[in-house]
């Protein structure tokens, strides 16, 4: 006499705990309306003389489905309207309940005597003898139903591994999850661990001589597990490349592909909405690319990668997920190492910005650093080194790391760990240091933010990050100049800046594309050039640095695209703008840098000066540049 009970028919499958017109209550979001799934036996072996068999409404039904009745409780068991509505009011068609009531064509009489019948035919099928001639008042009989309920919920439970539904599943994917993140925390555990001994490894890369007389190329070349990296020389290369005679061959028809053409081709079919040829040009260039081959192959492999996802339009998503991936300190120091054992670009600026850093700090107490873009702090340790080696002593360093905010829920956890990697550094110097840690967008940065004082020499050092900053082709009041503006209020005794000098900021997409392709080829020819193809740590520079940067280049826009760089003389225009003065290069310094990347790099790394800016280059091209001001 129960009536029945619809499931609304907008679920497809138990997976989905979606429900009528709301979307939001799915289980992947973990909603309130699918807190729990649970799984009961259909039997629940409570039999008794008015309950013979369990109802619909007896047997278990899971938690997170919602079922719904499209009959009102109050006319439950009316009969159906003359007209056969289909409309209840409440938005179904038709009475699930009035579907079940029949007409009574039969009588008492026929309705007994279809009962006896049907009772004779199926007592042939009852077993012989009087073993169930008992009645349901056996308390024998009513204690072995429940014994026997009891096992059929046990088998229910012991199944419910290999025959869990959807919400099940979930549950155990939420402990499993449990111990993954305690596992994690583990892992996280022992990696703090690990760091707090890399300062062993800080002094063999990254100071600039070590402390008994070793020079930092030695001692570089004792933390490779292998050895140092051999430059190799060009025709070393050409044989290294083919490899054999089966690979030289194979080379040899690969050069009649002219990957750069065709990925321009491909950013102009894209550009006149061609998307047929776009994809085919991508198929064909995917077919000679790789990311383990020859230079040239590995950036086409991450330009048609780029490429693809902006005739997708997954950029953004592409590259959230891969700045949301984060190596670890040990493993990026690694990849440093080998980066700067083979090429100049990055172990030049940091002397660079460490002279005239130690030169405005000569005879401080205090020293206020403030430096936007942190990243892991590896440019930090050879200051500090040559601090703790200073005549009368080391001064107070404070050091105030600037970064943007990660992904998540913890966006200053990347800048708050190069904090601790630097205080265990300095305790080992025993070189007095205070740390203090900023993720948020550098345009909203005020000085009170700072924590300045007026007892302390202040130097503000920017290492190629103002070129993550938006511009005025994006947003009215430029971000990059209200950073300039506030470094021109801390009023500092030095300011260091060094530029990725790249002309790929361009809006329109085939010049910007071009550009890019440009610059990034004389990297990828440099590290094909100074790197063995074997080389691990190569593959995770090429991926983790230049095939991010190459993503949010071509595949994104907007204020998405975040890898907008200038050439150093439009940032000697906006630096004069913004109130600085350009300081001398100094003579001493740039005869040592150049004979030091003479005689220990590779012989067509450049430097070079113009004006007041310290050039470096790969093959006459510029790609860094570096100088130092002060304000007017």
């Amino acid at each position: 006499d129960q009536a029945p009970v619809c499931v609304d028919p907008s679920v497809e499958s138990p997976d989905n705990c979606s429900f009528g017109t709301s979307s939001d209550h799915s289980i992947y979001n973990g909603s309130s309306s699918c807190t729990s799934y649970s799984i009961e036996s259909q039997w629940n072996g409570d039999f008794s003389e008015n309950n013979n068999r369990p109802s619909l409404l007896q047997t278990s039904i899971p938690e997170n489905f919602v079922f719904q009745s499209t009959v009102d409780p109050g006319s439950r068991f009316s009969s159906h309207s003359q007209n056969g509505s289909a409309n209840n009011g409440n938005g179904f068609m038709g009475s699930p309940a009035s579907e079940f009531l029949v007409p009574n064509y039969f009588s008492q009489s026929e309705l007994a005597l279809h009962f006896k019948r049907g009772f004779e035919e199926a007592s042939k099928f009852l077993p012989k003898g009087n073993q169930l001639n008992v009645g349901f008042k056996s308390n024998a009989l009513t204690s072995e139903l429940k014994q026997k309920a009891s096992n059929t919920v046990v088998k229910v439970e012991s199944d419910r591994k290999e025959y869990s539904p959807p919400r099940l599943i979930r549950k155990k994917s939420h402990e499993r999850e449990d111990e993954d993140l305690e596992e994690r925390n583990n892992k996280q555990s022992a990696v703090l661990g690990d760091e707090s001994e890399l300062s062993d490894m800080f002094d063999k890369v990254l100071i600039c001589a070590g402390r008994r007389g070793q020079s930092s190329s030695s001692t570089a070349d004792e933390t490779l597990p292998n050895g140092p990296s051999k430059t190799l020389l060009p025709n070393e290369q050409t044989n290294g490349s083919n490899g054999g005679k089966a690979r030289g061959k194979k080379q040899g028809k690969k050069k009649v592909v002219d990957l750069r053409t065709l990925l321009i081709l491909c950013a102009q079919a894209i550009t006149s909405n061609d998307n047929v040829t776009a994809k085919e040009l991508i198929k064909q260039i995917r077919q000679d690319s790789s990311p383990y081959g020859d230079g040239s192959q590995r950036l086409a492999h991450y330009f048609v990668d780029a490429l693809e996802a902006r005739l997708a339009g997954t950029g953004t998503q592409i590259y959230t997920s891969l700045i949301a991936k984060r190596t670890s300190a040990a493993d990026m120091l690694k990849a440093y190492q080998v980066y700067i054992s083979v090429c100049p670009f990055v172990k030049v600026p940091i002397i660079f910005a460490n002279n005239y850093i130690s030169k405005a700090a000569e005879k401080a107490t205090k020293l206020h650093i403030i430096d936007f873009g942190i990243f892991y702090g590896f440019h930090w340790p050879a200051l500090i080194h040559r601090l703790a080696n200073r005549p009368g002593g080391p001064p107070k360093l404070r050091i105030t790391g600037i970064e943007f905010p990660q992904p998540g829920f913890r966006p200053a956890e990347a800048v708050q760990e190069t904090g601790r990697r630097l205080v265990k550094y300095c305790e080992r110097y025993n070189v007095p240091f205070q740390y203090h840690a900023i993720a948020q967008k550098w345009e909203t940065i005020r000085t009170e933010d700072l924590k300045i004082n007026s007892d302390e020499v202040i130097a503000v050092n920017c290492l190629c990050r103002f070129r993550n900053l938006l511009d005025e082709t994006v947003v009215l009041n430029s971000p990059r100049d209200t950073v300039l503006n506030l470094i021109r209020k801390i009023n500092p005794d030095v300011f260091v800046h060094s530029v990725v000098n790249g002309s790929y900021n361009a809006p329109f997409f085939v010049t910007r594309f071009r550009e890019a392709l440009f610059h990034f080829s004389a990297l990828f020819d440099m590290c094909e050039t100074n790197v063995s193809h074997e080389d691990n740590m190569r593959s995770m520079l090429e991926q983790k640095f230049y095939g991010r940067e190459i993503m949010n280049i071509v595949a994104c826009e907007g204020t998405e695209r975040v890898e907008r760089p200038e050439s150093y003389k439009q940032w000697q225009v906006r630096n004069m703008r913004a109130g600085f003065v350009q300081l001398p290069l100094n003579p001493e310094v740039m005869k040592r840098v150049k004979e030091r990347v003479k005689a220990r790099y590779h012989s067509d790394f450049m430097v070079d000066v113009d004006g007041r800016w310290m050039l470096q280059g790969w093959k006459g091209r510029i790609i860094y540049a570096s100088s130092a001001w002060i304000p007017a």
